[in-house]
């Protein structure tokens, strides 16, 4: 933005902190893809996921400052945008890089000048995602950008699709020889599915979830997703054919250099393999999420609360249940964003209801996180709320002791 737009951002941004006590109401971002079929879970009427040679809405991202990076740009894609109530627009990206330390405190911004540094999303599927990676960070930097550690919750009440089954890693004894010569021919050939003979498939349960560190390759399957990850959207397919087309192979060098590509070819994007994680032959021990409680809720009458998002300091989130009628008072470390998936309520003074895209979004400014905040059940069924941090907030997260 130039100054003016900043000025003016930052000015619409400081209003409706003052008029919402701290707390902003955020739109819902569509976001279409072209290589998979929607599961048509995400609450749109049945005309509204399909948006012609884009693909279809597969995916709603949350409380995002991340512009979505599809073959076909569209203008904003992926980026959440700020209800300012008037024909205003404000995008929360313009108004976090307007006002950061407004919205994330002064010392906080301060430390972490790139903004929120997460990412929460709902992805939803009618077939398996392809197996594909998120490079580490040597390599993401190689083309300007961040990794991509991510984490997954698998929500509830929904059909979970025909294959709800994430294949995680490589068999140990892939990783164990010649580290990429077992896949190369694949990623050559670019013909097939039959990558996925070396890997495991692991079941996905309604109220669990996996920790997928950049490096790590995986093909989620069909349950109806809850993501959290870091601020980026860098990625590798591995797999040729998947839904019963062939992939553009385009998307096996989305993130590489083209010098890169043609010193190197098919090889190159195999140096984005933690051969150690994909190999673990505790891979899904290592890396399951199931809720933890938060240990100060745990006698309190009014619910419950887990953290869902642990293991790492790079992001984290709680599954706050509110019972019908019950009220309590809560406090953050940080800047926040949630989403309402069930229920209905009052948040800080804002009504939320889950199922309603406009009404079930909110992010929590660092000053009115810290402050005594009311929640309250205003319905007949528990509220249930998912509640997003991102990187160094809650640095005392429970961790998940490894085997090995």
């Amino acid at each position: 933005m130039d100054s003016r737009a900043d000025s003016a951002a930052r000015a619409l941004t400081e209003r409706l902190l003052s008029d919402g006590n701290g707390i902003l109401c955020l739109e819902p971002a569509w976001v279409a893809r072209d290589f998979l079929p929607p599961g048509r879970r995400l609450g749109l009427p049945d005309d509204g996921y399909d948006v012609g040679e884009r693909g279809a809405i597969c995916e709603r991202w949350l409380g995002s400052t991340t512009r979505a990076d599809n073959r076909l740009s569209v203008v904003d894609e992926g980026l959440s945008r700020v209800a300012t109530g008037s024909d205003q627009r404000l995008t929360l990206r313009d108004a976090v890089g307007a006002a950061p330390d407004l919205l994330m405190g002064a010392a906080y911004a301060a430390r972490h000048p790139a903004g929120l540094g997460r990412l929460p999303k709902i992805f939803d599927y009618a077939a398996r995602l392809p197996f594909h990676i998120h490079p580490t960070q040597p390599f993401a930097s190689l083309v300007g950008c961040h990794a991509k550690d991510e984490a997954y919750h698998f929500l509830p009440g929904v059909e979970m699709g025909p294959h709800p089954e994430t294949f995680l890693g490589v068999h140990p004894e892939v990783a164990a020889g010649p580290r990429g010569e077992a896949l190369l021919p694949y990623l050559v050939d670019w013909d097939s599915d039959l990558i996925l003979r070396h890997a495991s498939a692991q079941l996905q349960v309604a109220g669990e979830g996996f920790h997928v560190p950049s490096g790590t390759l995986h093909a989620p399957g069909t349950a109806l997703t809850l993501e959290l990850q870091e601020d980026s959207d860098v990625l590798a397919m591995f797999q040729a054919l998947n839904a019963g087309r062939i992939i553009s192979k385009d998307l096996l060098f989305k993130d590489v250099r083209p010098a890169d590509r043609q010193e190197h070819g098919e090889r190159f994007p195999l140096g984005f393999v933690d051969w150690d994680i994909n190999g673990d032959p505790y891979l899904f021990e290592n890396r399951h999420l199931t809720p933890q409680p938060v240990e100060s809720t745990l006698t309190r009458p009014w619910g419950r609360e887990d953290w869902i998002f642990y293991d790492t300091e790079k992001f984290s989130g709680k599954r706050v249940v509110v019972s019908p009628g019950q009220q309590l008072t809560r406090t953050e470390r940080g800047v926040h964003t949630l989403f309402a998936w069930a229920g209905s309520g009052r948040w800080g003074g804002h009504e939320i209801r889950g199922g309603e895209p406009g009404m079930d979004e909110l992010l929590v400014s660092h000053h009115a996180a810290i402050q005594p905040l009311t929640v309250l059940n205003t319905g007949a069924d528990d509220l249930m709320v998912f509640v997003f941090f991102g990187p160094d907030v809650n640095v005392d997260v429970p961790r998940i002791s490894p085997r090995s």
